[in-house]
Formats: structure tokens, C-alpha cells, sequence
């Protein structure tokens, strides 16, 4: 069974003016999420500034994610790191904190082979009960795990049981579904290749989009599973400028800034992420009023 289907929000880390977690606005928005109908909390990846954050303030944003979130939907936590030790150790915090999966990305700045990358997530899948998505998201971390690696490390770990792709190669993703069967559960990394990953078989959506649009997210998902193709397609090419626009900037620049217009005040980033320039705020700010987003601030 998959960990969810559907769309999966990966939630931003809201902060204080002076740069400390946020922790009563991101109960907040987790609330907002789940009152419009997300399927999944993913808390602590790349969408949330993990790589800013301590291992402590790490490990206590999963722990008020599951506990604030209470069942109502699963909680995946960001557990990945490009130290094997301490990816190990925040996915141990995460199974004790009762996280339903752990999101681990390849490993950052190393440059692991692709035989690094297989003893690295053996390594970890090891250390813990957790059910294990993969993250391959070359142009964040210089690495790819290549299609014959997700076979190996899914054929040979039973709790690597999923990925997230966010290759952009559609080529690729086809090859993964292909060398495992149409076993291994795959989401879309990326919110303009939804419904292309869906019709290939994929369970879903980890999300930036919706973190402004969760009820839409979801719908394309939904859609497409009950048989509406044309209702999804509809609601993934409506999303496309809006979805450029989050990404006119390196992630989660431009998605914050969106919250805040929103009125969501979610607060500045973590240098060396800096606020969006003006040009790319404007861009943004319109593509919202086209989709129909209420601008507040």
C-alpha cells in the first residue's frame, strides 16, 4: 500500500522576524492544508530549508508536524543529509517521533557514485523500520541516481518502497517504472510534470504549489484517479504559469514570498537564501491574480 496518494505539500519552515522557528504558524499551516484537502504533510526537505536548519531544530519540526498534525494525515519527514551518520540519526529521530516515512535526498556536494549512492541508502534503510522514498533531485544535489540504481535499491531494501522524481527527465521516469515492474511507488517532484508522471502509473504529487493551492493540487490528483483526464490536464495547464512563476527563483524564494502576499506570514528565509528581487516579485504577484489568489499584503 502506498504511504498516500494524492498530493503531498512540502510545507515551508515559517520563521520569526529574527529567524527562529515559527512553530504556532506552522500549526497553522498545517490546518490550512488539511482543511483543504492535501493528502500528506511533508516536513523538513528542500521546500522547508532543512539545510539551515540544526539537527535539533530539525528533529523538533517533525516532532510538532506529527504531533500537531495527529493522524489526520501521514507525515513524511525529511531525514536526508550528505553525511550517511547523521541521515541515519535524523531518520532514527524521526521513527521515534511517529513520522509515517522518511524522505531521504541524495547525498549534497559529494558527488557520491552511483555505488556511494546505493551503500548510502542500504546503509540508512538498515537503521530503521521507516518506509524509505528516495529524493533524486540532480540539480539540487550534482547527482543523479540513475534508474538501474532505483531498481537495485528497491529489489534489495524492503522499505525503500518509493521516489521522488524530480529529474524533470520524463525519459528517465519511464525507466524506473519499467525496471520495477510498476512495483515501486513514484511522485512527481516537480508540479509541472503531475499528470505526464501520473499517466505513467505515479501515486502522486510532493508539492510546492501546494503550499498557495492545496485544494487544486489536490484536484488535479484526484481527478486523473477517478477517471476525469480532461479535468486534470485542465487544472495541470491552468497551474503551469502560476507553477513557473514559484520557480523563477531558486525554491522556496519566490513560494514564501507567495505566502506572504497571501497574508500567511510565514517570514523571511535563512541566508544565504535572500528575499525575491523586485522584477521576479512582480512576475510572481501577477501569475497569482490570474489563478485567481487573493493578494493581501
Amino acid at each position: 500500500m502506498a504511504i498516500f496518494e494524492g498530493a503531498g505539500v512540502a510545507i515551508v519552515t515559517p520563521m520569526h522576524a529574527d529567524g527562529k522557528v515559527n512553530f504556532e504558524k506552522l500549526g497553522e499551516l498545517i490546518d490550512f492544508q488539511i482543511a483543504h484537502h492535501t493528502d500528506s504533510i511533508i516536513i523538513t526537505g528542500t521546500t522547508g530549508e532543512s539545510s539551515t536548519l540544526s539537527e535539533e531544530e530539525h528533529v523538533e519540526c517533525i516532532r510538532f508536524a506529527v504531533q500537531h498534525t495527529a493522524g489526520r494525515v501521514p507525515v513524511i519527514a525529511g531525514t536526508g543529509s550528505n553525511c550517511t551518520k547523521t541521515a541515519i540519526e535524523l531518520t532514527k529521530e524521526a521513527q521515534k517521533a511517529g513520522a509515517d516515512a522518511a524522505l531521504i535526498v541524495t547525498p549534497y556536494y559529494n558527488k557520491a557514485t552511483q555505488m556511494g549512492l546505493v551503500t548510502h541508502f542500504k546503509t540508512i534503510a538498515k537503521t530503521t523500520d521507516l518506509p524509505i522514498i528516495l529524493y533524486s533531485v540532480k540539480s539540487r544535489t550534482g547527482v543523479n541516481i540513475e534508474p538501474q540504481t532505483v531498481a537495485m535499491l528497491f529489489n534489495e531494501c524492503d522499505n525503500i518502497v518509493a521516489i521522488k522524481e524530480a529529474s524533470s527527465d520524463i525519459v528517465q521516469i519511464a525507466d524506473i517504472f519499467q525496471m520495477t515492474q510498476g512495483d515501486m511507488d513514484v511522485y512527481a517532484g516537480n508540479d509541472d510534470q503531475i499528470v505526464p508522471i501520473l499517466s505513467l502509473g505515479g501515486k502522486g504529487v510532493i508539492s510546492v504549489l501546494s503550499n498557495v493551492c492545496p485544494q487544486e493540487t489536490h484536484d488535479i490528483v484526484e481527478k486523473f484517479m477517478k477517471g476525469d483526464l480532461a479535468g486534470s490536464r485542465e487544472l495541470q495547464l491552468k497551474a503551469m504559469p502560476l507553477i513557473h512563476a514559484l520557480f523563477c527563483e531558486v525554491n522556496p524564494i519566490p513560494v514564501k514570498a507567495a505566502m506572504n502576499m497571501m497574508g500567511m506570514n510565514v517570514g523571511p528565509l535563512r541566508l544565504p537564501m535572500t528575499e525575491i528581487n523586485i522584477v521576479n516579485r512582480e512576475k510572481l504577484r501577477q501569475a497569482m491574480i490570474d489563478f485567481g489568489i487573493e493578494i493581501k499584503a
